[in-house]
């Protein structure tokens, strides 16, 4: 049964789908507040995001992981003529509860890149802050903190497992892509959750039996990195909870492509 975690002002709806229902699953919760409506920017982008395209100095790296230089995170998001894309450093969080659910989310429909897709916990990036490279498990927890509204003082440090790291490329809508070295993290706890709508529309948590019965009912796309870890890794992964540290190749760099 997925458990769901509702704030007082939160919208639900019924999933319409007959065959879902049969199978018992309950409704996937809306973020707390509808998103605001804001006026639009010359590029018809939504204002907020604009604002993190800009402001956010993301980190340019080599093909080794190495820190070579930055870049805003719109210049590191927009696909070149030549559809090139600049390689950039970032995070994805796989959040499991205590009893081993997983934590889904639907980007919101603000998002400038993958608006309304499905997701795991938390997809970001290390910034470049106060004149230094800012670390990748800091980042996450900043990001779990904006996004899902998560206590710092509930994310320690140390139960944040590096699995490995991914190096793929995903022209997304042509305009706005990804080309990333993906620092791929366990996080498993249970945490208290008052998303942003400003970043997500969506959440539930999911248990392993429900997961691939899930899939067909979502009412959006996946995202590429999402989809890569679910075909190559996350099975794996989901199975040894137990003894993540054992399994796990923070050192290696995998290059898996992001096809369905």
């Amino acid at each position: 049964m997925i458990v769901l975690i509702l704030s007082l002002k939160m919208l639900v709806r019924n999933l319409s789908r007959a065959l879902w229902k049969t199978l018992h699953i309950e409704k996937r919760c809306f973020a707390s507040d509808p998103a605001k409506v804001q006026p639009e920017t010359i590029d018809n982008e939504d204002p907020i995001q604009a604002e993190y395209l800009n402001k956010d100095i993301c980190l340019l790296v080599d093909e080794k992981d190495n820190f070579i230089g930055t870049a805003t995170k719109r210049d590191c998001h927009r696909v070149g003529p030549d559809g090139n894309i600049l390689l950039h450093r970032a995070f994805s969080v796989f959040l499991f509860n205590k009893r081993g659910d997983m934590l889904l989310q639907r980007r919101s429909s603000h998002k400038v890149t993958y608006p309304d897709y499905y997701s795991n916990a938390c997809c970001s990036h290390p910034l470049y802050i106060d004149n230094k490279a800012e670390d990748v498990i800091t980042a996450a927890r900043r990001r779990l903190n904006h996004e899902f509204g998560i206590p710092l003082d509930q994310m320690d440090p140390e139960l944040f497992i590096p699995m490995t790291r991914v190096h793929y490329h995903d022209p997304g809508d042509g305009v706005w892509g990804e080309h990333e070295i993906d620092h791929i993290l366990i996080f498993q706890g249970d945490v208290k959750i008052k998303p942003n709508s400003d970043e997500i529309s969506e959440y539930c948590y999911v248990p392993k039996n429900e997961f691939n019965a899930y899939l067909p009912t979502l009412e959006g796309p996946i995202t590429p990195w999402f989809n890569m870890i679910r075909r190559h890794r996350l099975k794996l992964w989901w199975d040894n909870l137990h003894r993540l540290k054992e399994i796990a190749e923070p050192d290696k760099i995998k290059k898996f492509n992001t096809e369905k």
